[in-house]
């Protein structure tokens, strides 16, 4: 399905039961820096920023935390000079990976990536090998709870989203980056809590899994990516079929 993350939806169920929070805590207040340093301290006019904030608060990282993560990405609070880097390559079965990091020693961080993808039967590419597969989008995931697609895609796609898509027990709402404001606003206007929301890599098209043994060692590639301390997101283009993922899960 092509405009879906697949990836997404399988982290987001993970990290339901992820106790590892200070670790995600350290993750988020780095994305804060990082937005802070490129496009200032107001979240109004920093898209950016307002979705790191957003994401900070979903998993309840305190206000004092992410005051103090702007404040060093403006240049007010001192601290490790932070450089944003994005590693693309290819995982089991040539699906398209990409993995946007923040580190203070790129030195250190691009030979740690490079073996997950190795030790995992995948390749670091070079820059611009399967970025031309993806396009930023604001992504919302919302419990269904009591609401219907018809009530969730009227409110999304009045306030400028692009798609409503039916995850399972969610929805998922992917907009322009432009228009992620809005859409924050009109959910959060018709008392909507989404579970989590973003700036996301989406793929712009898929690559169906159906070998147990590839789908394995994709999951587990993601999975040790995402668990790197340096590592912000992960994105692929890969699809597994719920029957495969039951399997593994």
């Amino acid at each position: 399905m092509s405009g879906h993350s697949h990836w997404a939806g399988i982290k987001h169920k993970k990290a339901l039961v992820d106790a590892k929070r200070g670790k995600l805590w350290s993750k988020l207040a780095k994305a804060i820096i990082i937005a802070a340093k490129l496009g200032g301290g107001d979240p109004d006019a920093n898209i950016r920023l307002r979705a790191a904030i957003d994401e900070a608060k979903a998993v309840s990282l305190p206000k004092e935390n992410i005051a103090r993560a702007i404040k060093r990405g403006t240049g007010e609070l001192g601290g490790e000079q932070l450089d944003e880097l994005v590693y693309e390559g290819y995982g089991p079965g040539g699906v398209a990976i990409l993995a946007e990091a923040v580190t203070d020693n790129r030195n250190r961080t691009a030979p740690e990536i490079r073996k997950i993808f190795e030790v995992c039967g995948g390749k670091l590419g070079s820059t611009g090998c399967v970025a031309w597969n993806f396009e930023k989008k604001g992504l919302f995931i919302i419990p269904k709870g009591n609401l219907t697609e018809e009530v969730v895609m009227e409110i999304a796609l009045d306030a400028g989203a692009d798609d409503v898509a039916e995850i399972e027990d969610s929805f998922e709402i992917t907009c322009n980056p432009s228009a992620y404001d809005s859409v924050s606003k009109a959910l959060a206007n018709a008392k909507i809590e989404p579970e989590e929301s973003q700036l996301s890599l989406i793929p712009k098209d898929t690559a169906e899994i159906n070998d147990i043994d590839t789908a394995s060692k994709i999951i587990k590639l993601m999975e040790l990516l995402d668990d790197h301390d340096d590592v912000q997101k992960v994105s692929s283009n890969f699809s597994i079929p719920d029957e495969i993922m039951n399997q593994i899960n």
